[in-house]
């Protein structure tokens, strides 16, 4: 890490924020003084701090350590394959439990409630299926992964779905990856 990077960005920050540095340590509850060691690259913020500067200062943790540029992340591709599997498993747990044990019927009533469905009559059914494949897809898109669009296109029947997640990965991506 490039402390002095990082401390030029904090104090970037700070007066962009209209604050002094004693006003940002009195928001922490800190001295003055290790404000001013961040900010001339001489120490960093403690990890117990790092979340209140953070706030405070609008930033990331990310972006804050890296000195004012987010770090390239590598997005993992979720293939359909998987989600398909997994919701294969789920019926199986059942078939190898028992419908009526507690661990099946628990996580069954918890999907539902959470989701607002009934998963198992959703499953039996390929298009409401496909759109529970989807909504896995989508969940994933908007918790940093990526799909192959080509794979679903191919796969899906229900071209609004594909178009969704379509809109999900193009609002997710990073530039580089839009319309790929």
């Amino acid at each position: 890490m490039d402390t002095l990077k990082i401390g030029k960005y904090i104090q970037h920050l700070r007066k962009a924020a209209g604050m002094t540095q004693k006003d940002l340590a009195e928001k922490l509850n800190i001295s003055f003084q290790a404000v001013s060691k961040w900010e001339n690259g001489d120490a960093l913020p403690d990890t117990g701090l790092l979340l209140d500067l953070c706030d405070i200062l609008n930033t990331t943790a990310d972006k804050l350590l890296n000195g004012g540029s987010l770090a390239p992340v590598e997005r993992k591709l979720m293939r359909l394959e998987d989600v398909t599997t997994g919701f294969q498993y789920i019926e199986k747990i059942g078939e190898l439990f028992g419908e009526d044990c507690t661990f099946f019927t628990g996580m069954i009533e918890g999907i539902n409630e959470k989701m607002n469905i009934d998963l198992l009559t959703y499953l039996k059914v390929p298009t409401t299926r496909e759109v529970m494949y989807a909504e896995v897809l989508i969940q994933g898109i908007l918790s940093g992964r990526t799909v192959d669009i080509r794979e679903i296109e191919e796969t899906f029947t229900n071209q609004n779905m594909v178009e969704t997640i379509r809109t999900y990965l193009n609002k997710t991506a990073e530039p580089s990856e839009k319309n790929a």
